[in-house]
């Protein structure tokens, strides 16, 4: 092999795979190329189909044809013969043995052509079944391909987050929890502790004692005075 013939291989070889990944890359287009190519064909099939139906056709009305014809000869054939036209009747014979021997011609033709008619109207059909299986092929095989890459979507993604990441992001909201709990317990457990709580209570102690001072003072006052008024009630008494 010449190093031409090789380069040209390689090159082939190249192409082929490039080819090859771009059907890949693209099957609606590869699909829609096939459905395409045989649409095409099936409409070279029909016309075929439609040359062999139109000669069968064709035969059957001359063959019909010449059967009325056959039949009108031999009604005439014996009418000559009485009449004594034997020239005419000479005819009518030779007229009726063409159409014997074409009747059988054509039999035998519009047997095998008829037998072809129906062969080439099943093939039609089934391969137009091919081109509405291969539509239902396509279909079928984009949503499979669209499934699939949705679930390989799914799997990159999740494939990506980090269960390190994950943990720790629940240590920082379990942690930032605690702190705030932790807060609300040192505010109860200092509540009453503060300079300003001590100095509440100072003055709520100082204005209690002020209060009972001045308290026992009235007490006295009031005491003081019922005993002058107790001395001065026993002075009258004594004078009258």
């Amino acid at each position: 092999m010449s190093f031409f013939e090789r380069l040209a291989n390689v090159w082939k070889g190249f192409f082929g795979l490039f080819i090859a990944d771009v059907e890949r890359n693209n099957p609606e287009a590869v699909y829609e190329s096939a459905i395409e190519e045989r649409i095409k064909k099936h409409k070279e099939l029909k016309k075929a189909v439609s040359g062999i139906v139109y000669l069968r056709n064709k035969l059957q009305s001359e063959l019909e044809q010449f059967e009325r014809e056959l039949a009108e000869v031999q009604v005439q054939i014996p009418i000559a013969v009485e009449e004594g036209e034997d020239d005419v009747a000479m005819v009518l014979i030779q007229r009726k043995d063409e159409l014997t021997a074409k009747i059988s011609s054509h039999q035998v033709e519009l047997e095998k052509i008829g037998a072809q008619a129906e062969e080439a109207k099943s093939g039609l059909i089934a391969f137009q079944a091919e081109i509405e299986k291969l539509r239902r092929e396509k279909e079928e095989m984009l949503a499979k391909k669209a499934s699939a890459e949705a679930r390989i979507q799914i799997q990159e993604t999740l494939d990506g987050l980090s269960t390190d990441a994950d943990i720790k992001a629940l240590e920082n909201v379990r942690t930032g929890i605690e702190k705030i709990a932790a807060e609300a317990d040192v505010a109860s457990e200092i509540k009453g502790q503060s300079l300003d709580d001590k100095l509440a209570k100072i003055k709520a102690k100082t204005a209690n004692t002020a209060a009972k001072s001045q308290l026992d003072e009235l007490k006295k006052q009031m005491a003081a005075r019922k005993g002058a008024q107790e001395a001065a009630a026993a002075g009258a008494k004594k004078t009258m």
